[in-house]
């Protein structure tokens, strides 16, 4: 028995060690001389680079970099840094990102480092075009989807459940009979009537936990998936799905507005809305969205065609300004059409060998991106946007530009070093910000 034990706590310690490995010996860092990474046009920025071994520097270390706006880096060298460190400058005449990428070569491994700095962030525009009949377009699909009754379904998840929120399983009718949308909803325990909060997902395959932490805090919480099937199976169905049936599915029927994959999701986000205000205990005030990188489009997609939502917070929104690549300047995830030459009659084979042209499908992004849908954000709805400069998935250009289009009130929170992730302190600020708006705080 006391071998046994002891061998317990051998295999328990060396857990420990292991779930303790955190970061590397060797960092890479570029630091601009702005603390708050911003600059006007024209003005000069000065970066330094610093190869780092147990935080002194690196002798003799290869490094490459490439230097110049986001997404189209037009300066790419190899340099060997005799010191560790190396400084470089860059400009820009319009507004925008300019990016540095460094990548150093150390014992046969590559270490990266990156730092976008902001030119006049505040005069980006986008150059996605608004069609006439983008508001009768989603107007007449919502409509023709609520003719179909919700038929919700409801199952008690115990194990998930605590003292003080009860945790289900839901579904119900997206824009036609059969086609459901599934999610987690959690409610407190404790009678009464609450602020809602719907929760979108980012890009992927998953299954989902549902917001128990919100929900303990006083409010009504959904949060959904997108795909029309179950989120509480099994991790392994999920992997399946994402690499076979739904691998790609952003770019499923792009030429088609009213087959993209995005309408059924967008149609699903108000249908949850639906389910909240007619199956919930909802206080009929307080009602807000969030989600972020897809889950931030789809944020703005809510907003902006829902009058009920009160209050949305898209971090790092993802599908915004498609059209930009086409004028040499960075587009918005999933980058539909970066490197791709905006000349008429340019074809694409789809997968049924069929011929299709690049402009309905530039003609098609423009029902299914965000800063469309943030145009339509009304002055009695309020926004927090956050997002990272070194985001190399989001591109900053595109999150910039999506905010200076929100005409009604709204507050910024960039998180400048942070890539395509989080860091605690913004998750901490954001969370503070959604249970503020449903006056919980």
């Amino acid at each position: 028995m006391k071998r046994l034990l002891a061998i317990f706590l051998c295999l328990a310690t060396l857990g420990n060690l292991y779930a303790q490995i955190r970061g590397n010996n060797i960092v890479v860092t570029v630091q601009p001389d702005h603390r708050d990474w911003t600059y006007q046009t024209n003005e000069k920025a000065t970066f330094v680079i610093n190869v780092l071994k147990s935080g002194t520097l690196l002798d003799n270390v290869s490094v490459d970099y490439a230097t110049g706006p986001e997404m189209y880096q037009n300066v790419k060298k190899n340099v060997v840094l005799k010191n560790g460190t190396l400084k470089l400058t860059g400009s820009m005449k319009q507004p925008g990102f300019f990016r540095v990428d460094v990548v150093a070569h150390v014992n046969g491994k590559n270490y990266k480092g990156a730092c976008s700095v902001a030119f006049s962030p505040e005069k980006l525009q986008p150059s996605t075009v608004f069609p006439r009949d983008f508001c009768d377009f989603w107007e007449s699909a919502i409509r023709e989807a609520r003719k179909t009754d919700l038929n919700p379904t409801k199952r008690l998840l115990p194990e998930r459940c605590t003292k003080d929120v009860n945790v289900y399983e839901v579904s119900f009718n997206n824009e036609r009979w059969g086609v459901r949308t599934y999610g987690i909803l959690c409610v407190p325990v404790k009678e009464g009537r609450y602020p809602a909060l719907l929760r979108v997902p980012g890009a992927g395959v998953r299954p989902y936990a549902g917001d128990i932490y919100t929900a303990s805090q006083g409010a009504i919480t959904l949060e959904i998936g997108i795909h029309g099937i179950p989120v509480t199976m099994e991790q392994g169905v999920y992997d399946d799905l994402g690499n076979g049936a739904l691998q790609g599915y952003c770019e499923y029927n792009m030429e088609s507005r009213e087959k993209h994959y995005y309408h059924r999701v967008i149609i699903g986000c108000i249908r949850a809305l639906d389910y909240i205000a007619e199956y919930t205990p909802w206080n009929g005030q307080e009602l807000g969205v969030t989600g972020s990188s897809q889950g931030g489009f789809l944020t703005l997609a809510t907003a902006g065609l829902d009058r009920r939502v009160t209050f949305y917070a898209p971090v790092h929104a993802a599908l915004c300004d498609h059209t930009n690549s086409l004028r040499g300047i960075a587009c918005g995830w999933p980058h539909y059409f970066y490197g791709k030459p905006n000349i008429k009659g340019y074809r694409l084979p789809n997968e049924r060998d069929i011929r299709t042209t690049l402009d309905d499908q530039i003609e098609t992004s423009r029902y299914y991106d965000g800063v469309n849908f943030a145009r339509l954000i009304t002055d009695k709805q309020k926004g927090w946007f956050s997002f990272g400069y070194n985001d190399d998935v989001v591109p900053p250009t595109t999150a910039w530009a999506t905010y200076n289009t929100v005409k009604g009130p709204k507050e910024i929170s960039p998180y400048q070093a942070t890539w395509h992730f989080w860091y605690q302190e913004q998750w901490d600020e954001w969370e503070e910000w959604l249970l503020k708006q449903m006056k919980l705080r």
